[in-house]
């Protein structure tokens, strides 16, 4: 799968390639922060099939917290693009860059829904974590 995208305004590009290792929805309250209240749906891709190919994304790590995650997003327009987290081996793409956001297919678990907010959906039958699931901490 080739995936392209990028910012709001243009000025960040991407390309991802390869299969995606997950697609999901996240609750957790940062997440919420960064999608304006809603979940935030996200695919992993591999950090060796991702890549800008355009600008330079400006990044965010809170210094407050341990382990935080870095946030990647366009310095124009704000556009959160991806996060990185320790000891993650995947860069966390977000499914709004894409330009063709129905490639996403639709998230396959929901994670972090004991910080889900009440208005939130989680589609019937999708297995639900109310943290990260067993094996992906």
């Amino acid at each position: 799968m080739a995936l392209t995208g990028g910012c709001y305004c243009g000025a960040v590009r991407y390309e991802a390639g390869g299969k995606p290792l997950l697609k999901a929805q996240c609750h957790c309250r940062a997440c919420q922060h960064v999608s304006g209240g809603g979940p935030n749906l996200f695919m992993l891709v591999k950090p060796d099939e991702f890549r800008f190919t355009k600008g330079e994304p400006k990044t965010f790590k809170r210094p407050d917290l341990e382990n935080a995650v870095t946030r990647e997003f366009c310095a124009e327009c704000g556009t959160h693009l991806t996060t990185r987290r320790p000891g993650l081996p995947a860069v966390v793409l977000k499914i709004g860059t894409l330009d063709n956001p129905a490639d996403f297919g639709g998230p396959a678990i929901a994670i972090f829904t004991g910080e889900m907010a009440p208005f939130h959906h989680i589609p019937d039958g999708m297995p639900a974590f109310e943290a990260l699931p067993p094996g992906r901490s």
